[in-house]
């Protein structure tokens, strides 16, 4: 880790005010914390992260640095390496930093197939741990058991159900599926039976005796009522009035509530229908003007109910829990027993289009099972189900969903209202700038409902690559619209603090132009020739603001560049005679500079 990554990191912490999902900063004047080991096992067991000891975080992560650093680092690693099981082999660097030593720890992230890492003196049980927030928290005996379970393939959905027999499967079903197999997959399937074809696709499997029997993928895919062996494998949907389930005494309980039940072909088309009865129609801003549309996007709807139903958990402990949805006026609840599986990580959705499946010998079934009245599939088994969910969101104006994994359970979150609202665009057209781009505005649009962002966020939210979300992201900082914290892996963005109580108003709009730099510039250029890194230190700017102004001036004719060129770090300036002028009796906007 470099000195200025160390102190991006501080910076944001101290922005932030709280320790992050991959940063933990600890006190340690003179000796580890115990906590420490809660936290290597956390990180380990989530995606890695970075231990900061020597400042404190009740005084606003105050460098009170650590006295004898070297020791500190050598117990850390000892701890690491000794302590934990499996071993962990941190990157373990001693910093200068605001005149006290500090120790910085970065923690890897543990591969699937040696998780859970836990502390050696409590036991699994006891001493493994998961990264929450800022926080470390016990992993529960559930959750230790579906880490165990993802270090090879699950084969839950393979296993024989004991008393089904070919005849609870459904005949329509079964037809569709067998004549899809023998079209699209000749060499397998074109000359065998019905029984050949199921046994094959393995939605028959050996039982106990020998006899072929429906396996649990093949009944909750085919089955006639597979609710009849495993009552909770179903799907419940409740639409509340309230903001929260059980709010409100003076209303009724539930607007809706149904327990969606057969196979997933069946619960799919079924929860469909029951979300479009729930729903209302409403016009959004698009490019083209305006449009009518659902609450809900019935692609990404779709997406996320399979997703739901099939990559949920089937071993015996999670049996008793069904999917659940539940509506409420501002947003939609899909939540399945069962974490991420595999190398697919919340960070990661959407990014790449690969398939990691907990259940893969039921998807492989569902991949060619058609929806009950139509032709299309009940899934691709392709790993875009989360693009096109992102695409159905940007076409429809929407915000992005949230994605919740907690390894027992994984949630997804569907914002209720359109990202392009009336008092939103008015509130853009405000503020008179000129030439941002439709990306642009949907990431202000964004930030003013209270997300900060990063690069990727703002990526899946426009779909645009990494190389344009950069730029357009380092425009608007440069805007003074947005502020950066961080940098590197740590970058976040967050709506400039003179934006934030801005409303947008109806009678004299008055453009919100970013502060006149020049004064500030000069004066910290004084008679020095300075680099920009050096300017922005005393002005208390951001570097890209500061590069901005700094080219502004010398096109004025105010400063002048003196070594290297415009592009190198070692590049330096000063003033020229006459820069002693008032700089503010040159005003000139953004969009002419």
């Amino acid at each position: 880790m470099t000195a200025d990554e160390l102190a991006d990191i501080v910076a944001h912490l101290r922005a932030v005010g709280a320790d992050g999902a991959d940063v933990e900063a600890k006190a340690s004047k003179t000796a580890l914390p115990k906590s420490t080991r809660e936290t290597l096992s956390a990180f380990a067991n989530t995606d890695g992260g970075v231990i900061v000891l020597g400042l404190d975080e009740s005084s606003n992560f105050a460098a009170t640095g650590v006295d004898d650093a070297a020791k500190v680092a050598a117990d850390l690693g000892a701890m690491a390496s000794t302590n934990m099981e499996p071993p962990l082999r941190l990157l373990i660097e001693t910093h200068e930093f605001e005149g006290v030593h500090l120790v910085t720890a970065e923690v890897p992230r543990m591969s699937l197939d040696k998780r859970p890492c836990f502390y050696t003196g409590a036991g699994m049980d006891r001493g493994s741990f998961i990264r929450v927030a800022d926080g470390d928290r016990h992993l529960t005996t559930y959750e230790i058991q579906m880490m165990m379970a993802s270090r090879g393939q699950p084969t839950e959905d393979l296993e024989p159900v004991p008393g089904a027999t070919t005849e609870h499967l459904d005949s329509e079903l079964v037809d569709g599926y067998v004549s899809r197999l023998r079209v699209n997959r000749p060499y397998a399937y074109k000359d065998g039976t019905t029984q050949d074809v199921l046994r094959l696709s393995r939605v028959l499997v050996p039982g106990d005796d020998g006899q072929l029997v429906p396996s649990l993928g093949g009944l909750v895919a085919l089955g006639r009522y597979p609710q009849e062996f495993f009552p909770q494998l179903m799907l419940s949907f409740v639409h509340y009035p309230s903001l929260e389930a059980g709010e409100g005494v003076d209303v009724a309980r539930f607007i809706d509530n149904v327990t969606l039940e057969g196979p997933i072909p069946v619960i799919v088309r079924d929860t469909l229908v029951a979300l479009r009865r729930n729903m209302s129609r409403r016009s959004v801003v698009t490019g083209a003007g305006r449009a009518d549309a659902w609450d809900y996007p019935e692609t990404a709807l779709r997406e996320a109910i399979v997703n739901a139903l099939v990559h949920r958990d089937f071993s015996a402990a999670s049996r008793g829990t069904q999917v659940q949805i539940e509506m409420y006026p501002d947003r939609l609840e899909i939540q399945n027993p069962g974490g991420l599986f595999g190398p697919v990580t919340v960070h990661a959705l959407g990014e790449k289009t690969f398939s990691s499946s907990r259940n893969s010998a039921l998807l492989r079934i569902l991949e060619d099972v058609p929806m009950p009245g139509g032709d299309r599939t009940v899934c691709e088994n392709r790993g875009s189900g989360i693009k096109a969910m992102y695409a159905a969101l940007r076409h429809a104006g929407m915000q992005l969903p949230r994605f919740q994994d907690s390894i027992s359970a994984f949630k997804v979150t569907f914002p209720n209202h359109a990202l392009l609202s009336d008092t939103v665009v008015q509130w853009i057209g405000d503020l008179g700038e000129r030439d941002l781009s439709d990306t642009q505005i949907v990431g202000l649009a964004m930030l003013r409902g209270g997300e900060s962002l990063d690069n990727a966020t703002y990526r899946k939210a426009t779909g645009i690559d990494s190389r344009v979300a950069t730029k357009e992201l380092q425009d608007l900082v440069t805007r003074e619209l947005v502020v950066q914290s961080g940098a590197s892996r740590w970058t976040t963005y967050r709506l400039h603090s003179r934006l934030r109580d801005w409303p947008a108003s109806d009678a004299t709009p008055k453009r919100r132009a970013p502060a006149n730099r020049r004064s500030e510039i000069l004066v910290a250029l004084g008679p020095h020739t300075l680099s920009k890194a050096e300017v922005a230190a005393i002005a208390g700017l951001n570097p890209k603001l500061t590069g901005h102004w700094l080219t502004t001036l010398l096109r004025e004719g105010r400063v002048e560049r003196v070594g290297d060129s415009p592009q190198s770090n070692h590049t330096r300036y000063r003033r020229l005679s006459g820069g002693d002028d008032d700089p503010d009796q040159m005003v000139l906007s953004f969009g002419d500079s």
